[in-house]
């Protein structure tokens, strides 16, 4: 009975839970809440723990902080790496929403990777509890995904989504309302800015930290040879000399320093079509192939899988926050709900 007088004050949400990024929706009132994935905390003297800033806020910090505050991204490879500061992040957000702290006790429907174990599916359950839910639900991000650009997913036609988020790519062919096939790879947007640091050290002998890889994979990056190259000076540390310095990279040199993971997506996607039964992949041949997530904006990325699988793929609308969307729509639509989500 306090239970439903709670819900009667409360907007039930919608959170997908990324590794770089935190959407939260809000049923009735679409996404309020859009921010990277990172909390700052700070130390006391005597050791405590306080939030100093959540979001872009505390992304602003990382790698600048001084010895008693910690930028720390407690999602790692689409699962929980902290589960203290993930529940803090949570409730944060859930309070920022509501606009106020208190009695209020929101259902909230949680997107996560295919394929988490149990264990890690309690652990994003309990976060969210103990961060103030009154009932919690997971859906699958490749449902989501596909939820969120458009699929009708309920119908008896196969179609086929790839999501390459922050910490992991999910793929999933999706049928009748149910993941009929799906494949979730640790190679995403996390990897490509690595092997972009990588390949700056080996190549130019340049330290550089992992906002300055996003931002070149964001600015210049791409997986096809472009018509016009892009170029960005990038300044870092020269490890040989330990001196600051700059220089001018181009969208090729990114293109050499991420074709290894891209490669990657590209062999698991050949592997999930070979998987798929018969009559699905034909389905699939008809539809073509969904990209979603932040990796589908590099540039070239669906022409880039397209020449190795040999059929026609195509970027969602949005594909940044696809999966976001897919996640509120299966919140408010109680059929999608039912046959989509996992109450744990």
């Amino acid at each position: 009975m306090f239970k439903r007088f709670l819900g009667m004050f409360s907007n039930d949400l919608a959170i997908d839970l990324g590794t770089a990024n935190t959407l939260v929706l809000v049923k009735g009132r679409g996404i309020c809440i859009n921010e990277p994935s990172v909390v700052a905390i700070q130390y006391d003297k005597h050791g405590r723990e306080h939030i100093l800033a959540v979001g872009q806020d505390a992304k602003d910090m990382v790698g600048k902080t001084p010895g008693n505050i910690k930028a720390i991204r407690p999602m790692r490879d689409g699962v929980i790496a902290d589960f203290n500061t993930t529940e803090m992040m949570i409730r944060y957000f859930i309070e920022k929403v509501h606009n106020r702290k208190g009695l209020f006790s929101p259902r909230i429907i949680i997107c996560v990777p295919f394929g988490l174990t149990q264990v890690e599916r309690k652990a994003v359950k309990e976060s969210a509890m103990s961060a103030g839910a009154r009932e919690v639900y997971l859906i699958e991000e490749p449902m989501a995904a596909a939820i969120g650009s458009g699929i009708p997913v309920k119908e008896p036609n196969g179609n086929l989504v790839v999501d390459i988020g922050g910490g992991t790519t999910e793929i999933g062919v999706i049928s009748l309302g149910g993941l009929v096939l799906s494949k979730s790879i640790r190679t995403a947007g996390d990897k490509i800015d690595k092997y972009i640091i990588d390949y700056m050290k080996k190549n130019f002998n340049l330290l550089i930290g992992d906002r300055v890889a996003e931002d070149m994979k964001i600015s210049i990056g791409t997986a096809i040879q472009l018509d016009e190259e892009l170029t960005i000076n990038v300044k870092g540390r020269d490890q040989v000399t330990g001196l600051l310095t700059s220089v001018e990279i181009t969208s090729e040199h990114i293109r050499e320093a991420i074709k290894e993971p891209l490669k990657e997506i590209g062999e698991a996607l050949k592997l999930v079509l070979e998987q798929t039964p018969p009559d699905l992949a034909g389905d699939i041949v008809e539809n073509g192939i969904v990209l979603t997530g932040g990796g589908a904006l590099i540039r070239g990325l669906d022409k880039y899988l397209s020449n190795i699988i040999k059929l026609p793929i195509y970027v969602a609308e949005d594909p940044l926050l696809a999966v976001a969307k897919g996640t509120g729509k299966a919140l408010e639509e109680i059929d999608l709900l039912q046959q989509t989500v996992y109450e744990e």
